[in-house]
């Protein structure tokens, strides 16, 4: 069972950057789903970006695309999420998420939904001022 451990979080001004990062326990370069999502108090999670390993195609919400980028490094099995020009409506609890393996390997919207996932993080707190 995979772990994942959340890191990079915290507070920013607006117009600022993060770099989420998101440890996995074992080797997830290959045949893996992996995902950020973002929760609002009292809100449902929401997927913003996810990527498959083996191919590397990744798909970012529309929501922030354009300053959201999702990555990987396969060396240390570690995910990450570069956040640009972060906003006060970014502020949430960011969380990381991974399946596999799976088969598939092109990311589409539908790899942002939550129920493709079974292994989750703890979560990391991001909050934006203005």
């Amino acid at each position: 069972q995979v772990q994942l451990v959340e890191s990079g979080g915290g507070s920013v001004r607006a117009g600022g950057s993060l770099r989420l990062s998101c440890a996995a326990s074992e080797y997830t370069g290959s045949d893996y789903l992996m995902g950020w999502f973002r929760q609002y108090p009292g809100k449902e999670r929401e997927g913003i970006a996810a990527i498959y390993t083996t191919a590397g195609s990744s798909f970012v919400a529309d929501s922030v695309r354009g300053r959201f980028t999702i990555s990987q490094d396969n060396s240390n099995n570690t995910l990450y999420l570069q956040m640009n020009n972060l906003q006060p409506d970014d502020t949430a609890m960011y969380y990381c998420a991974a399946d596999g393996p799976v088969r598939a390997t092109i990311a589409t919207m539908t790899s942002l939904l939550e129920d493709n996932y079974n292994y989750w993080g703890q979560g990391t707190q991001v909050t934006v001022t203005s």
